[in-house]
């Protein structure tokens, strides 16, 4: 990548045919923000506004050849991870991130869909919290999957982002999403202590894919540069005018995407 000041940030995610979560999401979202953007499939989802029908795994020795063949071509300047639904899979992205040890590891737990759906092999836990939980520079997870995390009820938040430290993460963004409440706050524990990101609620039912576009958007900020605390500060802005112009969309009958086209964040 000589003489190149736009990053290259690789997504290693789901597909969502509908177009608001998974690869499709995270790639507006890298659009949005000026960095370029691929993608490592590991499955594909058939799924809507409404609900996912089914899931097809990636091979895990095809999920591992997507991964170097990127990084065997093209200067990584940040990872997001997404959608691994099964250890097989967590083992492959875990041998590549070990093997090319790129900067920056947004790892985003995903374990249940906007719309209640599980998507992840609940086998594969242990694998994610061995494997990758080492490697990620920040996890994202909302309050059900520190839940599944911790095995423990959320009942403090500032409290409960310090605790997933004790998983071995560098760090973690507690999400607040499904708190009630005008405002929408989330926890950052980190080397730094503990931050938060306070944000006005926005009343839409636009909510799909909100967690990949947040951990897309932070992974895109920390290979611009931005240190950790910043970086989630604008993906959290991002998200919020994400929402904010999402019933601008008329896309399904369930839970919408968010309006990714917001170009003020390049």
């Amino acid at each position: 990548m000589s003489g190149s000041s736009i990053p290259n940030v690789l997504s290693i995610a789901g597909s969502d045919p509908s177009g608001g979560a998974g690869i499709q999401a995270d790639l507006k979202t890298f659009a949005a923000h000026g960095v370029y953007g691929m993608a490592a499939i590991t499955a594909l989802t058939a799924q809507n506004t409404q609900g996912v029908r089914s899931v097809v795994n990636s091979p895990e020795r095809f999920v591992r050849d997507q991964i170097e063949a990127v990084f065997d071509d093209i200067e990584v300047s940040a990872v997001k991870i997404g959608m691994l639904s099964s250890a097989e899979i967590i083992e492959a992205v875990a041998d590549c991130l070990e093997r090319y040890s790129p900067k920056h590891v947004v790892l985003d737990p995903v374990m249940i869909a906007s719309s209640g759906d599980m998507l992840i092999d609940m086998d594969a836990l242990s694998a994610m919290k061995k494997r990758l939980f080492p490697l990620a520079s920040v996890i994202t997870p909302n309050i059900p999957e520190a839940e599944k995390l911790m095995r423990a009820a959320v009942l403090d938040m500032e409290f409960a982002a310090e605790k997933l430290l004790d998983l071995g993460v560098e760090a973690a963004l507690l999400k607040g999403g499904h708190l009630k409440g005008d405002h929408c706050t989330d926890y950052l524990a980190y080397k730094g202590g503990v931050k938060s990101y306070s944000a006005e609620r926005i009343e839409t039912e636009n909510t799909h894919g909100t967690g990949c576009t947040l951990s897309s958007a932070i992974a895109a900020n920390l290979a611009k540069g931005l240190e950790l605390a910043h970086a989630v500060a604008a993906a959290k802005d991002y998200l919020t005018e994400a929402l904010r112009a999402a019933d601008m969309l008329e896309v399904g009958a369930g839970h919408g995407p968010v309006n990714h086209n917001i170009t003020s964040f390049s």
